[in-house]
């Protein structure tokens, strides 16, 4: 049985991805889009286009499905317009390429993982772990739990 391609994204100037492929295999991580010395503004959006352009290269037919972590509260400005531009980036992208993408609440993905809406990282990062995987980031094990709950929401897909 072949199963979608999922890409899950915790969104940020760290951002927490995890990659489920049609055999079933899940690679995980996180990359930086931390500004670099002398780059514009723009440039962090750019390089995280190109990053995206380079997982759907690395995935045999394609990615089927895009979800991403919604949050709706930055603790701040910088943070929200940081957010703001890669989900801007990240919808238009998806919209180019004709893959579907959904926001997922934060405290859904929480309280899937741990049974708390409101879990601590480091209760995310216990949970991820108990499912057997290694993360060193609560990007990365943001990222995965958002993964686990959409597999789980489209079983058989």
């Amino acid at each position: 049985m072949t199963l979608k391609t999922i890409l899950a994204l915790d969104l940020g100037t760290t951002t927490g991805w995890a990659l489920r492929d049609q055999a079933g295999s899940i690679a995980h991580g996180f990359v930086s889009f931390k500004p670099q010395r002398f780059e514009g503004g723009g440039m962090r959006f750019l390089r995280f286009k190109r990053w995206l352009t380079e997982i759907k290269a690395t995935t045999e037919h394609g990615i089927d499905a895009v979800y991403f972590e919604e949050v709706r509260r930055h603790l701040g400005v910088d943070a929200a317009h940081v957010y703001g531009g890669l989900m801007a980036t990240l919808t238009s992208w998806c919209e180019h390429h004709q893959i579907p993408y959904e926001g997922v609440p934060v405290g859904t993905i929480k309280r899937h993982i741990s049974g708390k809406g409101n879990a601590s990282k480091d209760d995310v990062i216990k949970a991820v772990c108990e499912l057997g995987f290694a993360v060193s980031d609560d990007n990365e094990a943001d990222a995965i739990a958002l993964l686990n709950l959409a597999i789980l929401n489209n079983e058989g897909v």
